[in-house]
């Protein structure tokens, strides 16, 4: 039988049992409801991009799981440009989050950032057991990729002030769901450690 190669055709990933998600942060806002989501995204702006920098600090790698928006010709790069423009309503936010060079990044069709992506095997080689979820909305996109990881017995931290919905008492119940019935740890971003984690 063969052997699992030892990287992904030359470009041989990070090694780490955490990981950090950013889920659909890289958006236009240009939908329905769009426009209270982007209320509700900027509250955890800056949460998300101090959790980011403790994670780059710890040697923890950055996956964006991003939407395609339809745009089934696009890639991440031309999506980040769409997003960036000065007419996009999440523009300044796109900006604020915008991954960096070595960052990892999925596009996904749907809901779950499993579903027909090569997220599980970029998370096999990078050895992952523990998944950190941040993004939007939590009660669409989060919940779904919390519900796939969890099945395939990924552990789960999702801090609490890291995602976001249009909704936010729905946003709530949706972290206390995930938190009974995922196992999920939400605990506010302030509280988590990426260096202990990773020596965990």
């Amino acid at each position: 039988m063969p052997t699992k190669s030892s990287d992904l055709h030359g470009n041989a990933p990070d090694q780490s049992h955490v990981v950090l998600l950013l889920i659909d942060l890289i958006n236009d806002y240009d939908y329905l409801g769009g426009d209270k989501l982007l209320e509700q995204t900027r509250l955890m702006v800056e949460p998300i991009l101090k959790l980011k920098q403790q994670a780059r600090q710890a040697g923890v790698p950055v996956i964006y799981v991003n939407d395609n928006f339809g745009h089934w010709q696009s890639d991440f790069k031309k999506v980040l440009n769409h997003c960036l423009a000065k007419d996009a309503l999440g523009c300044k936010i796109t900006h604020q989050l915008q991954p960096e060079a070595d960052d990892y990044f999925v596009l996904k069709p749907k809901h779950s950032g499993f579903f027909s992506t090569s997220l599980e095997i970029l998370l096999n080689y990078l050895q992952a057991k523990l998944l950190v979820l941040t993004g939007i909305a939590g009660d669409s996109c989060v919940l779904f990729t919390a519900n796939d990881a969890y099945m395939r017995d990924y552990e789960l931290l999702i801090p609490q002030d890291c995602v976001a919905s249009q909704d936010a008492s729905e946003n709530q119940r949706t972290l206390q769901l995930m938190q009974r019935i995922l196992k999920a740890d939400i605990r506010p971003a302030g509280e988590i450690n990426f260096k202990h984690l990773k020596s965990a």
